[in-house]
């Protein structure tokens, strides 16, 4: 089947910034597979208030989420594009605390938010500063194809 080919295919040669994205994607792929098969673990490892209603419903609802982008990094990763690191810096850096801070402080799920409006960023930060420090292509100018 194509579709199976196309995502078992080796990739090539792989910048380090993609190497980097396609491992952040393993590390959410991960932690998404954990808070989606035990949402328990809001309360046994991050100490928060137990579940009244259906948080845990919703807490597997994030775990899905956070599968699905870890899937995302996984495969963006492994494509070797520079846009998608990025991309994923600023969500990562700006838009991650911005909505889970403000959530944590207001009480809901403090420790279990705040721990990823940590990581995010951090991860985030550092996929900035590999692409910082990463030959960026540059373009032959009579073709416009990038050349080594």
């Amino acid at each position: 089947m194509s579709l199976m080919k196309d995502l078992l295919e080796r990739p090539f040669d792989q910048a380090i910034t993609s190497k980097y994205t396609a491992m952040n994607g393993v590390i959410y792929l991960g932690i998404g597979t954990l808070v989606l098969v035990w949402p328990g673990m809001v309360q046994t490892i991050f100490r928060d208030a137990a579940f009244v209603g259906n948080e845990a419903a919703l807490i597997r609802v994030m775990g899905m989420s956070v599968m699905v982008i870890g899937w995302l990094y996984l495969f963006s990763g492994l494509s070797g594009g520079r846009r998608i690191v990025a991309a994923s810096v600023l969500d990562r850096v700006v838009l991650v605390p911005l909505v889970l801070v403000p959530l944590a402080f207001a009480g809901v799920f403090p420790h279990f938010l705040l721990a990823f409006a940590v990581l995010d960023p951090t991860l985030g930060i550092g996929a900035w500063l590999l692409l910082s420090r990463s030959d960026r292509p540059r373009l032959h100018s009579a073709t416009g194809t990038p050349s080594l």
